[in-house]
């Protein structure tokens, strides 16, 4: 009975993470959007009424450039790609009523990176002799979560299928419109610099109160193996946030003036395997991304849709009330689909480009009380 309280408890710490790890791997801008704890890991074990905090740290380095599914190699070889580097802290802080019901509260802390040629002197020798890079950055806190979730069934019961579902709010508490400073030149050569809002991937929030639902659940084969699986989806009923992309421009583009507020989505499937010790091994998939249209409301708006779909190895670990995880999703395939924009193109030739990460780094610890 031990055995398969552990792997039911680590399944469920390695569900939860999903959302929680949902996060831009470049230029389309996939934000965390979960609790930041393994909100129904110790239905198994713990007693009613207990707290859990939890801290969560993603890193990733987006730099290859995909447009559709086709890889640009040559903005690589050329040194013209694009490079975000990007830190996330997730602070969390679950509540759990009944050994069924938890309620969280997440707020992240962000730090983003990104240098480019294009966005200041551009990414032409003719206009950018000596292929000058700079950099802009943001830092600060993101969007605050407030989510619940609920076990379909009594975890108690040791069922072999079990299944929690979710929801929750989004509130628009990071700033929507960091500003940077652009370099450009003059017509004698003479550099100078212009301010405006940095780029939508390392803004810090989107500006609008959005909804999300969500799923989780696992099918237990042994004592120790297990399946598990979760899904994810965002929505931002608002068309845009306000925030004017180029405030120097005498006018503004009607469809892509203003940053969209977008929908996201996430998936995840794999098995568990308990190793005994308290560690667990996981090998699983996952998919994440941005749509081009939202579910609700217009999809207006300056937006990058794509997604990527990664194969996730990873390890957990629990030792009486504390626990840890770490994953690496890789990623195997990667697309940036058409935007509202785009499929507006009569011609059916424009098809914009975004920048991905090879990998992301996702480690999590939390601790009940």
């Amino acid at each position: 009975m031990k055995k398969i309280f552990t792997i039911l408890f680590l399944v469920c710490l390695c569900i939860t993470q999903v959302t929680n790890n949902a996060f831009a791997q470049g230029c389309v801008a996939i934000r965390g959007m979960s609790h930041a704890g393994a909100t129904s890991a110790d239905f198994f074990k713990q007693q009613n009424g207990k707290f859990q905090v939890n801290a969560g740290y993603r890193f990733f380095r987006s730099y290859k450039h995909f447009r559709g599914d086709h890889e640009e190699k040559e903005r690589v070889e050329q040194g013209t790609e694009v490079i975000n580097v990007a830190h996330a802290l997730d602070l969390g802080l679950t509540y759990q009523p009944n050994m069924r019901w938890s309620i969280s509260v997440t707020l992240p802390v962000q730090h983003n990176d990104r240098s480019s040629l294009y966005e200041h002197y551009g990414n032409p020798v003719a206009s950018n002799p000596e292929q000058k890079r700079f950099h802009t950055s943001s830092k600060g806190i993101g969007d605050l979560r407030i989510s619940t979730s609920y076990w379909l069934r009594d975890p108690l019961k040791m069922p072999k299928f079990n299944m929690a579902i979710g929801g929750g709010i989004k509130l628009p508490t990071g700033d929507k419109a960091v500003e940077g400073e652009f370099h450009k030149l003059d017509k004698e050569g003479n550099d100078y610099t212009i301010v405006k809002p940095v780029d939508q991937s390392i803004q810090l929030g989107d500006g609008a109160v959005g909804f999300f639902l969500e799923t989780q659940g696992y099918v237990s084969f042994t004592p120790k193996t297990a399946l598990y699986f979760n899904g994810f989806y965002l929505s931002n009923p608002k068309e845009h946030n306000g925030v004017n992309r180029n405030p120097q421009s005498a006018t503004i583009d009607p469809i892509v003036g203003y940053f969209a507020a977008v929908d996201q989505f996430a998936a995840r499937l794999g098995v568990s395997q308990a190793l005994g010790g308290g560690f667990s091994v996981l090998l699983g998939g996952r998919a994440e991304g941005v749509p081009s249209d939202d579910l609700i409301g217009s999809s207006k708006g300056y937006r990058r849709p794509g997604y990527v779909i990664s194969g996730e190895p990873g390890v957990a670990y629990i030792k009486n009330k504390f626990s840890a995880s770490l994953s690496v999703p890789i990623a195997l395939y990667r697309n940036r689909t058409k935007s509202y924009a785009d499929k507006q193109d009569v011609t059916g030739k424009a098809h914009g480009d975004a920048a991905f990460a090879d990998y992301l780094i996702s480690f999590s610890v939390s601790r009940w009380f």
